[in-house]
């Protein structure tokens, strides 16, 4: 068992942190503000290979693995979370049209995806179906042309942003077998967004509703077969939530590394506060609580690159335990901050504000203690 990466992975940590620190990490607070990410960050991303991660190489894509991408996802996040997470469910789409499309869908789609010059955003969740996402109920009927489709989707990263949009459809009767995934362009008829949502957190990422009313599309659109939309939003879920805990761990590491060299400057009673034994112990706590949960998500990743039977719990834990213990990493990395921790120029409750959402999305970390607790019952006896 050799837990070291191998000198391409540590290479591709450092090409990301490296990326990040240039050309995120000086606009963050800016990008924020603005309430979205310049465009052309993405064609900087792209010539780096970020645009199809877990896209294979002959279809334009790095190829890389779901280890390799929990170090990019990690890196970038120390950046900034918003921007790192942005750029995840970009690839998780990539992810699902190489392995689900045809090969006609796959010359279509992953050129524009790969070199980032289209946008994706992911489509599952509604107003009326969260955490019961076989209960969506954005209807797509058949039409002499494709595809008609009505519906909302809420809560959608890059909505009124992207260029096109994965989104899961209700194409047969009740339940997840009813459930088929379709592509929309951005600028089809019947296709429109909400107004922005004012949120917490991830704040430089534009998130509205999209409505289809009426919208059509083509046959062709529909990505693999029809009915098996739902098994592909689980199966590109299991990697999304990867992503999202790679990104909460690396927002949380930038915490603590702020907080390391805060309380070695900042004094109080004569001394500075690395030298209270009582905050030693919780740098120690920190600490333990980040490389526990970067060694288990690389554990997970392993299991998900190796098709192990048993990838989708450890998906579901790695997610629960990573975001969870970063944010109480980076909400405790605040409290050592005192009052300052507070400010926006310490950039601490940024952080804060940005982890928050990791708990929710990709499937609330209730509904990973579910999907743990069920496959737990099922392996009984």
């Amino acid at each position: 068992m050799d837990f070291a990466l191998s000198e391409e992975q540590n290479a591709i940590f450092e090409m990301a942190r490296d990326f990040g620190a240039a050309e995120i990490a000086p606009h963050a607070r800016a990008w924020e503000r603005a309430g979205t990410i310049p465009r052309e960050l993405w064609a900087k991303a792209a010539a780096l290979g970020l645009g199809g991660i877990f896209v294979s190489e002959d279809q334009g894509g790095s190829g890389l693995s779901r280890l390799d991408g929990t170090l990019i996802f990690e890196a970038l996040a120390m950046a900034c979370p918003a921007v790192g997470s942005f750029l995840s469910i970009h690839n998780m789409c990539g992810g699902m049209i190489d392995r689900f499309g045809s090969d006609a869908a796959r010359a279509r789609w992953l050129p524009g995806l790969t070199s980032m010059e289209t946008i994706f955003s992911y489509c599952l969740t509604e107003p009326g179906s969260g955490s019961d996402a076989a209960a969506l109920r954005t209807r797509a009927e058949r039409t002499a042309e494709g595809w008609r489709l009505n519906g909302t989707k809420a809560f959608i990263s890059g909505g009124s942003y992207s260029d096109a949009y994965l989104a899961m459809v209700r194409t047969g009767g009740e339940g997840p077998k009813g459930i088929s995934a379709v592509i929309v362009e951005a600028g089809t008829p019947g296709l429109s967004f909400g107004a922005l949502e004012d949120k917490m957190g991830w704040r430089a990422q534009p998130t509205a509703q999209v409505q289809f009313d009426d919208c059509v599309i083509p046959a062709d659109n529909l990505l693999g077969e029809e009915g098996k939309g739902f098994a592909y939003a689980m199966a590109g879920l299991d990697g999304g939530r990867l992503n999202i805990a790679a990104s909460a761990l690396g927002g949380a590491q930038a915490a603590l590394d702020a907080t390391l060299a805060y309380m070695g400057e900042r004094k109080a009673f004569g001394r500075t506060l690395d030298q209270f034994q009582a905050l030693q112990f919780r740098l120690a706590e920190m600490e333990t609580k980040l490389q526990s949960a970067r060694t288990f998500l690389r554990q997970a990743a392993w299991k998900l690159d190796t098709g192990a039977p048993d990838a989708t719990r450890f998906c579901a834990m790695a997610k629960l335990m990573v975001t969870d213990n970063a944010f109480e990493v980076a909400n405790q990395c605040l409290q050592l901050h005192g009052g300052y921790g507070y400010l926006a120029d310490y950039g601490i409750e940024k952080i804060v504000r940005d982890l928050r959402v990791h708990q929710i999305l990709e499937g609330t970390n209730e509904i990973m203690r579910l999907i743990v607790s069920r496959a737990l019952l099922a392996e009984r006896g």
